[in-house]
Formats: C-alpha cells, sequence, structure tokens
C-alpha cells in the first residue's frame, strides 16, 4: 500500500505532535493509519475492480499470506505483533473474545443486525461466531470455525457457521442476498468459487437446513462501522443457552478440538 506522508503526519496533528511522540507511538498510530486506509480500499465505491491475475500478481509484494491468522501476523508493514495477555487456567468463550477474538467489531455487529432482525437464537449465535477462526486462520475459516464448534454448539448453529463460507459466493435475490462488491476487489472480478465451495453450493439448493448459513450471509457485514459500539454483553444469555461451556475451559476438556483452542491460547509456542 502506497503511503502519502504528508497526510499520515497530518491525521497526527502535524510535525511538531510528531517530534514529541516516541518510537512506539509512532508505530501505533502508522499501524492505525494502514488499516484506516485499507477500510478505505475494502469499503470503495470504485467500479473498477482487479482480475485475478491481477490479484495474483500481488502475492509476492506481501510480507505474510493472506490465509495467515490474524494472531500470527502484523499484516500492516514495519509493524511488530503484540504481546497478548494470558488466558486464565479455565478458559471460556468470553476470555477468548475478550483477549484473542478482539476487537472482534465485525461478528458482533452481525450479531446485533440478527437479533434486530429478529432471527431465531441459534442465527444469532451462528453470526456471532461464525468469522472467529479467522484468528486462527482465514483459508477455509467456515469449515475451520464449524469443526472448532461442532462440540460445543446445535447442529444446526454449526451447519450455519460451515456452509456459509459457500453461500456467501452465491446471490439469492430472494433472501436480498447480493454478490458483494468486496469479494471482486478481494478476489478479482472474474473469480470462480473452488469445486469444493461450487460442490457444497449445489448441495445446499436442496438441503432442509439451507436457510441457516444465509441468513448468516444475509446478516453479515461487508462494510465494517468503526463508529458502531459493539459488546458482548447482549448476547450473553443466548451463550448461556445455546454454548456448552466445558467445566475444564476450552482447550483443556480434551475434546477433538482442544488443540485448536490451545493454539490460540498459546500462539507464540513454537512446536
Amino acid at each position: 500500500m502506497e503511503i502519502k506522508r504528508d497526510d499520515f503526519i497530518t491525521t497526527l496533528g502535524g510535525d511538531e505532535t510528531v517530534s514529541r511522540m516516541d518510537s512506539e507511538a509512532k508505530a501505533d498510530a502508522l499501524e492505525d493509519f494502514l488499516s484506516t486506509e485499507l477500510d478505505k480500499i475494502l469499503t470503495s465505491t470504485d467500479p473498477n475492480f482487479p482480475t485475478v491475475a491481477e490479484v495474483e500478481q500481488k502475492i509476492p509484494t506481501r510480507h505474510y499470506r493472506m490465509g495467515a491468522g490474524n494472531l500470527f501476523v502484523a499484516t500492516t508493514p514495519g509493524a511488530k505483533v503484540k504481546t497478548l495477555p494470558p488466558m486464565p487456567d479455565k478458559p471460556t468463550l468470553y476470555d477468548f473474545f475478550a483477549v484473542r477474538f478482539a476487537p472482534a467489531n465485525h461478528v458482533l455487529q452481525s450479531a446485533a443486525l440478527a437479533m434486530k432482525n429478529g432471527m431465531p437464537e441459534e442465527i444469532v449465535l451462528a453470526c456471532l461466531l461464525h468469522d472467529t477462526a479467522q484468528a486462527l486462520l482465514k483459508a477455509d475459516h467456515g469449515y475451520w470455525a464449524a469443526q472448532m464448534y461442532t462440540p460445543y454448539v446445535s447442529e444446526k448453529t454449526a451447519f450455519a457457521i460451515k456452509y456459509h463460507q459457500a453461500l456467501r459466493f452465491f446471490a439469492d435475490p430472494a433472501y436480498g442476498y447480493e454478490y458483494p462488491d468486496l469479494y471482486r476487489r478481494l478476489f478479482g472480478e472474474d473469480y470462480v468459487p473452488l469445486p469444493h465451495i461450487r460442490a457444497d453450493y449445489q448441495m445446499l439448493k436442496n438441503h432442509p437446513w439451507y436457510e441457516a448459513p444465509r441468513l448468516v450471509t444475509v446478516n453479515d457485514y461487508y462494510s465494517f462501522d468503526p463508529n458502531a459500539k459493539v459488546s458482548i454483553d447482549p448476547f450473553r444469555e443466548i451463550i448461556g443457552r445455546h454454548f456448552k461451556q466445558p467445566k475444564e475451559g476450552l482447550g483443556n476438556d480434551n475434546s477433538p478440538v482442544a488443540h485448536m483452542w490451545r493454539t490460540m491460547a498459546r500462539p507464540d509456542t513454537p512446536l
């Protein structure tokens, strides 16, 4: 991403203000500035979209891979990963939201929209959880997230989480869902979904639970609102009714997915 130095300095209050900042403060300010600039790109209304070939040409220009989880990379040039707060001995879902998924604005906004739209509690919970696996990794995140939550949520909630990833690539006018311009910018205007995504879409069209993942896409936010005030508090009763918190703590319960939670709890473990 090209950075205009004068624009950056102006956002901080000018040269005099910058001269009084220490190196760490400057680095944090640069990271915030780049994040804001990236948001502008992703929410752009420019009618011109890149091609798949143009997107692929940018791969060697990055210092990280796009599919890497949020906990494992600093996505802004020159930035460093930050020391994470330790997890409690018996971590709950709330602990992961607070210190591993945070700020989690996207899923909190999606769940709030689902609640506002009067969605069933299983769908509200699916909206709350659907993208949280991106802390672990972004590629195939719907499938990873469904696996991560299967021991703790209903079968339908896990189904909705898993297959939102396939349905988001296919418009459905009956539900008011259009293919997002964001995907044309990220993947290229001529992008064709991968074979497993196309196969799952064909399966889902005739599945009795089709509506569950479709409602996740409908209540998904594709433009991030940085001014929205979001909190997990409105969803505590739903979580209490529909999330099976292990008494040993997530990652300590010897479930088939405990290792996934341990990886997010201790992402700096070298082996």
